[in-house]
């Protein structure tokens, strides 16, 4: 898949997501701009995949119902647009996802499943699930729509930032990225498409590197919406390929300044965000005559991380 093959489906979703979905604020921020996604509906970017997802379904596949994996926020998105929308879900989680998203999701309407150790364990388990259940799978990433619903983000940048050199986002499994850049290589084909990852997890970036889908190592992070593998085979790697222009990596110790930074401004934001945002203070220098975004793409950290906000650095 290309980015041409999104970019009609980005058209389609900008028509039709907003039923659900608000069209979050770019705020100045310095020299720089940032796209508030944390203030979407949810606390994060991840409901526009997930609205549009839901509302590609026939009416057949709708009322079978929906299986999906997420490490939070996909999971929290699904919920929230199937119950709107009257559609049945049920969310498979890792045991690395805290209780307190767990408990965040079944509040908004979906039943929970605790499967594996790991995100792409999780994903795993669900899609077998969904195939032996007759149900539809909404991969976090590794679906057309759901990449489309994510670039409805650079549809509203192009009204807001009409002329922005460069985006900077967070990357897990590269449905973001591959939605913005593939709008942003039609809309904005000058724009500077960069991806953002902690040192301790950059799974996909390793494998973009190694030009292979791979269990690439990594450790703790306080990025935890995007940690874990690639699905094999997932469409967001060639279109990574094709939009992304170059990556940054960022310690754990620049994304809680970023996020320490961030709550200071009265923002909520989760480690992802600190991703992009650490990101960008690192190469601020070489953006100073440039208008350059960045995405504050969530704004739901756990509640340990939340703490470590408040402690005197």
């Amino acid at each position: 898949m290309s980015a041409r093959d999104v970019q009609p489906l980005i058209d389609e979703a900008a028509a039709r997501v907003y039923s659900v979905v608000r069209e979050t604020p770019v705020v100045a921020m310095g020299a720089a701009f940032a796209k508030l996604e944390q203030l979407q509906t949810t606390g994060s970017f991840k409901l526009r995949g997930a609205t549009n997802k839901l509302l590609s379904l026939d009416p057949d596949a709708a009322r079978a119902g929906v299986i999906t994996s997420s490490t939070g926020n996909h999971g929290l998105g699904v919920a929230t647009a199937a119950t709107r929308l009257g559609i049945d879900a049920e969310v498979f989680l890792s045991a690395q996802v805290t209780t307190a998203k767990r408990d965040k999701i079944r509040e908004h309407g979906a039943r929970i499943r605790i499967v594996g150790a790991d995100p792409l364990a999780a994903e795993v388990a669900a899609r077998a699930a969904a195939t032996a259940s007759g149900r539809t799978y909404i991969s976090p990433y590794n679906d057309p729509h759901v990449v489309a619903g994510q670039g409805t983000i650079a549809v509203e940048l192009m009204r807001q930032v009409p002329d922005l050199d460069a985006i900077f986002v967070a990357v897990g499994g590269g449905g973001l990225i591959s939605g913005i850049g593939a709008h942003l290589a039609r809309a904005a084909p000058a724009a500077e498409i960069i991806g953002c990852w902690p040192e301790n997890s950059a799974v996909l970036y390793e494998c973009l590197n190694a030009g292979r889908i791979f269990a690439a190592p990594e450790t703790g992070t306080l990025s935890e919406s995007t940690a874990g593998g690639v699905e094999e085979n997932s469409i967001t790697f060639a279109l990574c390929r094709e939009v992304m222009h170059r990556g940054v990596l960022v310690s754990e110790a620049e994304i809680l300044a970023a996020m320490r930074w961030a709550h200071a401004q009265g923002w909520a934001v989760e480690g992802a965000s600190g991703v992009a945002l650490a990101a960008y203070f690192k190469e601020a220098p070489r953006y100073a005559k440039r208008k350059a975004v960045v995405l504050i793409c969530g704004g739901n950290p756990s509640p340990d991380i939340a703490a470590l906000l408040l402690k005197v650095p």
